[in-house]
């Protein structure tokens, strides 16, 4: 049996599931490339809301980068049930239980509304004593707030294309997916400049531009999914029924990975208030330079969100050689990534800053927190891949775990050591982060290693 291509067992009949397990490498990147096109648009409207607003003044900058923890923590909880749904889909379809695979999609549906609506309700309620606890300066609250609250009116937008955008990646659907969030993203561009400097709206333009940006991408995968019916998924609303098995495999794998993002969200907050003791430029220039993180190591992101398609496909059609096969591509190919952006960065870290920021403040922290933070790619790629793994195979406490040990119990703990017992400078709290990756890719590995010796037991 080749390793590039496996005979199909007559049992393999979906179109898309034939395609992964002939060529299992070339599925990873038929789901990788337009997952790493959609992150990138994604992220690209982040960014240039950032690099707008940060023309507007340092000081809107810094109200900005208060709001990431807050609305990190909204759209992470529905990142990591929309994990549950892919994962629970694409068992489904590997196991051709297609009705089971249905009802999937419309628990997905109704857990995107209520979820939406809640913590719409919740940031109007609440969102201002929220920034006013996550450490925002008194100078800059009514700032911050300008910005939360617009944005949370619009939150069920968001919440609503990541469950939909989750429904199609479990059928291994990432091009559709692309396509609106590019769409969304360039609506984001045009409208940024338009409100933020023709208005004078400042950073509620900016606010109002994602809002505006994220209703139009909802509606579009509404329209596609359950109106035109694109999707090998169908929708049968008016016969569904909850299923307990349905909701138990959801929650088993979102709920953990929905607190793993919760824990990012405080420790992101954490980070802002030790980061605020030094001066508001490190707050701006750490999420800042997260976002140049993320922008960067995409690519990795990418095959590891597709290998939790691939692996739940493979096990669900019991092939545990693929499932070998194609962790062991995927990882190398994270980690190589991980090797060569880290470089780039490097190399590049002074004119990437001058993009966001003319304040020299801003743009030095930022540098540093960038030529330190690289070093950890490597490892961020070994532990993203490992819990994307195993979520893969149903297992949703692994990343939980693994999150809760970097973000709280390494990271955070020892960038307050390092600050406030031992007066180090602000560099010190990227080293605590860059050692904090170190940890958490040998626990996440072992981990995985471990659970494969089960799997294949089995």
């Amino acid at each position: 049996m080749s390793e590039e291509t496996i005979e199909i067992t007559p049992k393999e009949k979906s179109s898309r599931l034939k395609e992964f397990i002939s060529n299992p490498r070339k599925g990873l990147w038929t789901l990788a490339i337009p997952t790493m096109l959609g992150m990138v648009v994604q992220t690209v409207y982040i960014i240039v809301d950032m690099i707008f607003v940060g023309r507007v003044s340092g000081e809107a900058l810094t109200a900005l980068a208060f709001n990431m923890p807050l609305i990190f923590f909204a759209t992470g909880i529905s990142f990591g049930l929309g994990i549950g749904v892919t994962a629970t889909i694409a068992k489904f379809i590997g196991a051709e239980r297609k009705q089971s695979a249905d009802n999937s999609a419309e628990h997905a549906v109704m857990l995107g509304v209520i979820i939406g609506s809640f913590f719409t309700f919740i940031g109007l309620l609440w969102g201002k004593r929220f920034l006013s606890t996550l450490g925002v300066p008194p100078n800059l609250l009514e700032l911050a707030w300008s910005y939360f609250r617009i944005m949370a009116t619009g939150h069920i937008f968001v919440v609503m294309s990541i469950f939909f955008r989750s429904i199609l990646s479990g059928e291994g659907d990432m091009k559709t997916p692309m396509l609106i969030q590019g769409g969304s993203t360039l609506l984001n561009i045009i409208l940024d400049p338009i409100l933020i400097f023709g208005l004078g709206m400042g950073v509620r333009g900016a606010a109002l531009a994602t809002v505006v940006s994220a209703g139009v991408s909802a509606s579009a995968f509404a329209y596609f999914l359950l109106v035109k019916g694109h999707a090998y998924i169908a929708f049968t609303l008016k016969d569904f029924k909850i299923s307990r098995e349905i909701v138990e495999k959801i929650f088993k794998i979102g709920i953990p990975s929905s607190f793993s993002m919760v824990i990012m969200s405080l420790g992101s907050g954490a980070f802002n208030k030790i980061l605020i003791s030094f001066s508001g430029d490190p707050v701006a220039a750490y999420q800042v330079g997260h976002r140049v993180d993320h922008f960067f190591l995409m690519p990795a992101i990418a095959i590891a969100s597709s290998a939790v398609t691939l692996v739940g496909m493979f096990y669900g059609a019991k092939r545990r050689d693929l499932l070998q096969q194609i962790i062991k591509y995927g990882m190398s190919r994270a980690v190589y990534i991980g090797l060569g952006m880290g470089a780039i960065i490097f190399t590049f870290a002074p004119q990437i800053m001058a993009l966001f920021s003319d304040d020299v403040g801003i743009t030095t922290a930022g540098i540093h927190y960038l030529r330190i933070m690289v070093f950890s790619y490597p490892f961020i790629a070994i532990s993203m891949m490992s819990g994307r793994i195993l979520q893969g195979l149903g297992h949703g406490m692994p990343m939980l775990v693994i999150t809760f040990l970097r973000v709280l119990l390494v990271s955070i703990s020892l960038a307050y050591v390092f600050v406030y017992w031992m007066n180090k400078p602000v560099e010190w709290v990227w080293i605590a982060m860059v050692i904090s990756m170190l940890v958490s890719a040998a626990v996440a590995y072992t981990w995985l290693f471990v659970g494969l010796k089960r799997v294949m037991i089995k």
